[in-house]
């Protein structure tokens, strides 16, 4: 602290390396969030339009969004976001404590972007963040001290924990557990009449379901067989074929002659 400077709070500083800074605002990793915002200047009233992208506990701010060089960057520790109202609608301020310290007056294009933006800037620091591991141990130690207690439903936990953590005790053998269900099996549907029984067998009638009708063609006459090693079982294809051809052309003159005599 400088002599004579009002007493405050003790202020860290920090060195920053502006091509660090570049390539880490334009990098591809992703973004918390990115958005036009118009920011009020510091000695004058005007609202310029933009470019803002939130990495971590950043906040860059281009010319527009095509830009690859950061026009300014906000580190987003020791300050607290809140609405104010200024000329221009849906704005809100970033505050810093100390009596010498800036307030950015950033204004959103819209409801939903405001508060989207106020939501990602609260978040943003690492204080936030150790309240939140700080909640969590809170949490943890109040699991390990609890014994027999059942562990709160992971729906309750703002944050998964993390695997390397020892679990709690197992509380299921302090809980009756419930057989497990035994899937029910469709039953097969019962016939409307059962069929009467002889000595446990059903004995079906063939009397209702006999129907008188014509009667069906005779089968045709069944051909002989070849004798096994005859002569015809080596022969050629082409003097089966004229074999049996003779035969079918023989049977089939004498059914044409049956047809012809009445």
């Amino acid at each position: 602290m400088a002599p004579g400077s009002p007493p405050g709070p003790a202020i860290a500083t920090m060195k920053l390396n502006e091509r660090s800074l570049a390539f880490y605002a334009t990098c591809d990793a992703p973004v918390d969030n990115a958005g036009f915002l118009y920011k009020k200047g510091g000695r004058h009233a005007a609202y310029h339009r933009r470019w803002f992208v939130l990495r971590g506990n950043m906040l860059f701010y281009f010319e527009d969004a095509a830009s690859r060089e950061p026009v300014g960057v906000i580190i987003l520790e020791g300050c607290t976001v809140e609405l104010v109202e200024a000329a221009e609608e849906f704005a809100f301020a970033v505050r810093f404590a100390g009596t010498r310290a800036r307030t950015y007056v950033l204004a959103a294009e819209s409801q939903d972007a405001m508060e989207g933006w106020v939501k990602a800037l609260s978040r943003a620091s690492f204080d936030y963040l150790r309240l939140v591991v700080r909640e969590l141990e809170q949490q943890l130690a109040a699991v390990r001290g609890g014994g027999g207690m059942a562990l709160p439903q992971p729906q309750s936990l703002p944050l998964p924990l993390s695997p390397s953590l020892p679990s709690a005790p197992d509380p299921v053998p302090s809980l009756p557990s419930a057989p497990a269900p035994v899937p029910s099996l469709p039953l097969p549907r019962r016939p409307s009449a059962l069929p009467p029984k002889e000595n446990g067998c059903a004995v079906w009638s063939t009397e209702a379901t006999f129907r008188p009708g014509p009667e069906p063609p005779p089968p045709p006459p069944r051909r002989r067989a070849s004798a096994p090693h005859g002569p015809l079982d080596m022969a050629p294809f082409a003097r089966l074929h004229e074999c049996y051809g003779q035969e079918i052309r023989a049977l089939r003159g004498q059914w044409l002659s049956s047809r012809v005599q009445p």
